[in-house]
Parts: structure tokens; C-alpha cells; sequence
């Protein structure tokens, strides 16, 4: 199982940890150890990682979108995982240019010189169109060749909040994709039945772990004649559970919420007549 080291590892690990798999990594390794008999690991940079399940150096690996499409890569797509090295937010590719640049839309491009990490995709884009424009490869620093005159024009480049590009007094001309995690597995280790359907499981798990990361639970005690009102205040995931309890006046309600919500919620509970609420956190949410 390919990992991606860098700006996504940590978040990564954080992920398989909540999904039940404590991996350790080495500061001079790059083969994590995993607690998992059946699992192998290995650390590569995400922008490589689709190109080698391809091959079948790796039966699974965990990389962004806009990596696959760069690489073309020809892999089974297991799961979609929406999160970055910081949000749970799509990251995104943007078209950036310097404030006072007179370039204004993508048309405005044509001719010009543009840098990026994501060369394919980007002259893909640019043909969709109509665009004709040189691309060039970056090896980093990509905000700052395009504030260098006789460098480039502009730059398409990775952001997930656009305080970067802000901060470097860029200006966002258009967004070329949205790219976030996926885990992918090599099609002929898919064909394999035990590969699979470990790689569905993990899957499961993961997603699972995804989907908890943002709610919590909610239980709580009311009398049956407050059920009505009680529900009435829960933005519920889905219908809340309403069990007995042994004195025939009173129930108790068990519900999931998104975590943002709850302290809104909570003081319209008690004054619907809840009593004893308790909030917990989840490790999994699986449907």
C-alpha cells in the first residue's frame, strides 16, 4: 500500500489511525510499519504514487485526483477521501497572475508563459480552451517566478483556503479543477479476490472514519409527551433512535449531528424538555 509522504502524510496517517490502523513511520524509513499482518507499506510522494499502482509496484495507494489525471493513469478508483493537509475542503487548481497584471481571463493567455507542477492537466485545459500557451514545468517556488519579470506570465498552482496565493499579492484569473483524495488500486491486483475485497474493506473503514470526523452523537432523556417538539429541534443525519425506558413517561433519544450545529441545538433541547444530554465523540460513520 503506497502512502503519500509530505504535506499529506500527517493527515493521512491521522485518517487510518481513526479507521483503526496505527502506522508508524521512521524518520529514516520509508516502509511504515503497520498493524496489520497483511499490509505492507511504503511512502512516496503523491504526484508519483498513481503511476507505480498502474504498474503494480503497489496493489493500492492513496494520491489526489489531479495526480491521476496527470499521469493518465489507468487504475480502479475505490473511494473518494475529501481531505487535504489541512481542510476536509476540495484543494484547487487556479490560474494565478500578479495583481496589477493586465491579464484578466483565460483567453488572455494565449501566447504567454505559464508555470505549474501540473504540466499535462494544465495544457489539456488550456486546449478546452481554445488557449495556446507555453507550459513549463515548476520545481518550486512557483508564486515567485511569476512576480519575476521575463519569467513567466502566470502560474496554475495548488490551494485549499487561497491565503498563499493572497499572500504572495496574486491575483485568481480562473479555477482549472478541484481535486481531492483517492484511493486507488491496481487492475489486475482488483481482479485478485482477496485483494479486493481487503482493499473494499479498508475502503469501508476509511470513509467510514471520513464521514465521523465533522459529527458527534447526541443522547439525551425526555418525557414521551416532548418527543414531538424534542425532534422537532434535531437536524438529525438520519431518523433519531427512541428507546423505553423502564419508567413508561420517559424515552431516551439517541441522534448523530454535525458537530458545528450542537450549540445551537442543545439549548433549544433543554428547552423542548431534554434532560441529561450527552455529547460524544465519533470514530466511524459507516451507512
Amino acid at each position: 500500500m503506497g502512502l503519500p509522504s509530505g504535506s499529506l502524510q500527517e493527515s493521512t496517517i491521522s485518517l487510518f489511525a481513526r479507521a483503526g490502523y496505527k502506522i508508524r513511520v521512521s524518520p529514516r524509513s520509508y516502509t511504515p510499519s503497520i498493524d496489520d499482518p497483511e499490509l505492507e507499506g511504503l511512502l512516496l510522494r503523491a504526484q508519483e504514487m498513481a503511476r507505480y499502482v498502474e504498474r503494480g509496484v503497489l496493489d493500492v495507494g492513496l494520491t489526489g485526483l489531479d495526480w491521476i489525471q496527470e499521469n493518465d493513469a489507468d487504475v480502479v478508483e475505490i473511494a473518494e477521501l475529501a481531505y487535504s493537509k489541512t481542510t476536509a475542503m476540495p484543494a484547487r487548481w487556479v490560474v494565478a497572475v500578479p495583481e496589477d497584471s493586465p491579464i484578466k481571463t483565460v483567453s488572455d493567455l494565449n501566447g504567454k508563459r505559464i508555470a505549474t507542477e501540473l504540466v499535462n492537466v494544465t495544457q489539456k485545459w488550456l486546449a478546452s480552451k481554445g488557449v495556446e500557451a507555453e507550459v513549463e514545468y515548476s520545481f518550486g517556488s512557483t508564486e515567485a517566478k511569476v512576480k519575476q519579470e521575463g519569467m513567466v506570465h502566470a502560474i496554475v498552482e495548488i490551494t485549499e483556503t487561497g491565503s498563499s496565493i493572497r499572500a504572495n499579492k496574486l491575483r485568481i484569473v480562473d479555477t482549472m479543477m478541484q481535486t481531492t483524495t483517492r484511493f486507488i488500486m491496481n487492475k489486475q491486483a482488483w481482479d485478485n479476490p482477496w485483494k479486493r475485497e481487503k482493499t473494499k474493506r479498508i475502503a469501508n473503514l476509511l470513509v467510514g472514519a471520513f464521514q465521523a470526523e465533522d459529527k458527534v452523537g447526541l443522547k439525551m432523556n425526555l418525557r414521551r409527551d416532548n418527543v414531538d417538539k424534542v425532534v422537532g429541534q434535531l437536524p438529525a443525519l438520519n431518523n433519531p433512535t427512541i428507546s423505553n425506558l423502564l419508567d413508561d413517561e420517559w424515552v431516551a433519544i439517541e441522534v448523530i449531528v454535525d458537530e458545528s450545529t450542537v450549540r445551537d441545538i442543545i439549548p433549544n433541547l433543554l428547552d423542548a424538555g431534554a434532560e441529561g444530554i450527552i455529547e460524544y465523540p465519533l470514530n466511524k460513520v459507516i451507512y
